[in-house]
């Protein structure tokens, strides 16, 4: 301690040694200030005076008095002061005897003053010092000094000083003006009138806000969570988790609204491909209810556990076909009963179309039954298939009239009645068509002759669905397509042969819809009318189907679509609900060697065809 004070002590010695240079310095400066204002007053005073002279006629050297030697001693507050003495410049270059005359000067010495100092003393800033002890109390300190070589030695002030830490202030922060607004925000809101209860009720901004938080509610409405769920499988009893593994088909949920579904086919479906959680699907018109509108779509959510539809769309005729818009996934597009061509906006609070083609002869005049977008991103076109033979092209930005309309025809034969239609993979110039008749058409857009452009001749009944192989891999199947009719057969095509290369008959009834796995090469579902979702795998068995399940309503079964994994399909049926089943991993995964399979399986049944073809030729006629 004695060393600190000392230190102090010449701080405080030397910073007032300092003071006093200081201020002599300013004295000084203030001296040397006052000397030169003077000496230039005197100047510019003598530089007046002379030019006053002049404008009166008379000369400076006139009118100046001679100067003379002056000495004179002035005494200022103790301190001698001499003055300067000059003598007369002419007397001196004339050179003659004449004594020089003394008399005083008329000019006046500067006025010499004391001025007032006030003395400031400034206490040094004090420094806080922290050091790495533990602060306790006296009493411990006592403690320690009792136990003597216990204790620890002082901390030298040198290490004080190296483990000072820094003062740190708590400063207030600057408020911006989000807080502000923030502030103003949490102000009491004031009282509404009803007037402007109303009218904000009535705003769009309104609609548009509770559609959405009503939707969020009622998704955390439905939600059930099972909080003593044991996921480790141990409160299933002794199998039942191997069963479940091993289920080829297995039920996940059903989609049905009471008001909309209720008496009404299941017409088509389709899953989202920006949002694979969406399900849509359209229906045909309840002839029960007379005043709803006739074509309804809805967007179920799979996500959620909700029961009702995330969007409802309606029309005022029978939506038989429905897609959600490839490169528009807010846009639904709907091909109606009465030929028309619709778009629904999920972005806008409007159940009903927001454009609609027109009923004219340059379009449809028969029910479209097979809408679908084909193209990129960048170029890309809406086209529809129906029953009065036409093949139309659409922009979706404007439906007053197709771009392109063709008439599908073969052999100046009359007009194709198209039922469904189907692009091979990759492909936007080339299609296929399933018709009334029975027979498959294959047709282009583009070319030297659009239109049909040969014919398959298999079934006996109108063709109800059409779907070409899509799965991708280390074979192109692409030219492989399926067809389902009411003649209760399914046939595998080939584009390259106008003939079946082989026909599944196992079902009992119509089979009202097809399709092929996306990601398994040889599997694929069917449904009839009797209930039954068949899943057939061409490697494994081609007599039977793989796995099959059946409603146990006893309705029929008119639709079906495969989710873009693989791992559901969904089937739709008369009576207006939507069955979506799980698919097991054995089932839609498919194996490494699936794609060099289904080349020898594809072989197998040509020759297969070609040894009946051969028996039935030699076969004697009797």
């Amino acid at each position: 301690m004695l060393s600190r004070k000392e230190e102090l002590e010449r701080k405080k010695a030397r910073l007032q040694a300092m003071r006093e240079e200081k201020k002599k310095k300013e004295e000084r400066r203030k001296k040397e200030g006052e000397d030169s204002t003077v000496q230039e007053s005197k100047g510019d005073l003598r530089a007046e005076t002379e030019q006053l002279l002049k404008d009166l006629g008379i000369s400076a050297e006139e009118a100046s008095p001679k100067p003379v030697r002056v000495a004179r001693a002035a005494t200022v507050d103790g301190a001698q002061v001499a003055s300067s003495a000059v003598s007369t410049s002419s007397d001196q270059e004339s050179g003659d005897g004449v004594q020089p005359s003394f008399s005083p000067s008329p000019r006046r010495g500067a006025k010499l003053g004391l001025s007032k100092l006030s003395q400031t003393n400034i206490p040094p800033k004090e420094q806080v010092v922290y050091t790495k002890q533990t602060q306790t109390p006296s009493e411990s300190t006592d403690k320690s000094d009792e136990e003597g070589d216990m204790s620890l030695p002082e901390t030298p002030p040198i290490l004080k000083r190296h483990h000072a830490l820094p003062h740190v202030a708590s400063v207030k922060p600057a408020e911006t003006e989000a807080d502000a607004q923030l502030k103003q925000e949490a102000a009491p809101p004031c009282e509404l009138s009803e007037e402007e209860k109303e009218k904000i009720v009535a705003s769009a901004e309104f609609a548009r806000f509770f559609d959405r938080a009503s939707r969020v509610v009622e998704r955390a409405l439905c939600e059930d969570s099972d909080i003593f769920l044991d996921y480790t499988g141990g409160d299933k009893e002794e199998g039942e988790g191997e069963k479940d593994t091993g289920a080829k088909l297995s039920l996940n949920r059903t989609f049905y609204d009471e008001k909309w579904s209720k008496h009404r086919t299941v017409t088509s479906m389709d899953w989202s491909t920006q949002f694979p959680e969406l399900l849509m699907a359209s229906y045909n018109q309840n002839e029960d209810a007379g005043h709803e509108p006739e074509g309804v779509v809805l967007v179920w959510n799979q996500r959620f556990k909700k029961t009702t539809p995330e969007y409802v769309f309606h029309c005022q005729s029978g939506v038989m076909s429905a897609t959600f818009a490839t490169f528009h996934p807010n846009l639904v597009i709907g091909g109606t009963y009465s030929g028309q061509i619709v778009v629904w906006d999920n972005r806008l609070n409007k159940r009903t179309p927001v454009q609609r083609s027109p009923l004219s002869a340059s379009a449809h005049t028969h029910p479209v039954y097979c809408v679908n977008v084909v193209g990129s991103q960048n170029a890309h076109n809406l086209v529809s298939v129906s029953t009065d033979g036409k093949f139309c092209t659409w922009s979706l930005d404007m439906l007053s009239q197709p771009q392109e309309s063709m008439e599908l025809q073969h052999k100046q034969a009359k007009a194709v009645a198209a039922t469904c239609m189907c692009f091979p993979y990759g492909d936007v110039n080339n299609f296929v068509v399933g018709s009334e008749e029975g027979a498959v058409y294959t047709a282009c857009r583009h070319g030297s002759k659009p239109g049909v452009l040969d014919m398959f001749e298999g079934h006996m009944s109108p063709v109800t669905g059409i779907d070409c192989h899509v799965a991708q891999g280390q074979v192109d199947f692409s030219y492989l397509f399926l067809t389902s009719s009411f003649d209760w057969t399914v046939k595998l095509w080939s584009l390259k042969e106008n003939r079946p290369l082989y026909s599944f008959e196992d079902n009992g009834d119509y089979v009202y819809d097809v399709q092929w796995s996306p990601t398994h090469p040889a599997l694929f579902g069917t449904v009839d009318g009797m209930g039954k979702l068949d899943l057939w795998n061409l490697n494994t068995d081609t007599e039977v189907p793989l796995a099959s399940v059946t409603i146990e309503e006893s309705t029929a079964l008119n639709h079906l679509r495969w989710s873009q994994s693989g791992h559901q399909i969904a089937a739709g049926d008369d009576m207006g609900k939507i069955h979506v089943y799980d698919v097991g991993e054995h089932v839609a995964t498919p194996k490494s060697d699936e794609w060099s399979k289904l080349v020898h399986t594809l072989q197998d049944l040509k020759n297969n065809k070609v040894d009946a073809e051969e028996a039935l030729i030699s076969t004697p006629i009797r």
